[in-house]
């Protein structure tokens, strides 16, 4: 059997008498996309911030390409090539597509400044050359001095997934990439992920069941901060407790 490159280990995480994570183990083998689904308050992400560093289990751990990450933080992990995906904020939007695309491989350099930003930093060869090739791998190429803000909501989700990329990332954690997306654009991204595990195997929390049914290799429900199952589409649509817990008969039919 492959070895997870992303392995959570007994992640438990409380809140007062809230608990949101609950011996949460999960695992993430290469060329994989894992679905992590359940209904809303379930500890979705809670137990993403967790993974990512944004947030410390009380207990528990996490591993990544066979080491102990629990006690790095979101930046030291990202370096490390796990990398978060689809959070709006993490993009500049009077910046243009070209110049966030810079802005990420220097993150990845560890030299955010704005100074070098738009002086040297757009005449490095090197640096461009990633942002340039990070933009070939989600099609953008000719919006690349397009402003963000001009860009539509689908191709700001390309360009996000852009971003890990300037990362060299390893694993792609993925929270919600169809939020606000119409039927066309989530089939387009439905595609586009598909062939995005090649590069990077990926951790997919999404409320978008069709999405989900269609990419996953495994899905994990999680209901009220545990793990109620994990298995294939087919054993998870099946699933009576999944049924009664989250999908209800109609959905799971």
């Amino acid at each position: 059997m492959t070895d997870p490159i992303l392995d959570v280990r007994n992640i438990s995480k409380s809140f007062g008498a809230l608990t949101a994570s609950n011996n949460v183990s999960l695992t993430l083998v290469p060329g994989e996309i894992h679905a992590l689904i359940g209904p809303n308050g379930a500890g979705k992400s809670t137990l993403i911030k967790q993974i990512s560093g944004g947030l410390k289990p009380d207990a528990g751990a996490v591993w990544f390409d066979g080491a102990d990450v629990t006690g790095l933080t979101t930046v030291a992990r990202a370096r490390l090539g796990l990398g978060r995906t689809f959070q709006i904020s993490s993009l500049a939007m009077d910046y243009t597509v070209l110049q966030n695309l810079v802005l990420g491989a220097l993150g990845h350099q560890g030299q955010i400044g704005l100074a070098g930003f738009f002086r040297p930093a757009m005449k490095d060869p090197a640096l461009l050359e990633i942002a340039n090739d990070a933009l070939a791998q989600v099609g953008l190429e000719e919006f690349a001095n397009t402003r963000t803000s001009e860009l539509s909501h689908g191709q700001r989700r390309q360009l996000e997934v852009a971003m890990a990329l300037t990362l060299s990332p390893k694993v792609f954690l993925m929270d919600e990439p169809m939020a606000g997306l119409g039927t066309e654009g989530s089939h387009r991204l439905t595609g586009f992920l598909d062939e995005l595990r090649h590069k990077a195997p990926i951790l997919l929390v999404e409320h978008d069941m069709d999405a989900v049914f269609a990419l996953a290799d495994r899905i994990s429900v999680l209901v009220y901060g545990e793990v109620v199952a994990t298995g294939t589409a087919d054993e998870i649509r099946s699933d009576p407790v999944v049924r009664t817990a989250y999908l209800g008969e109609e959905d799971a039919r």
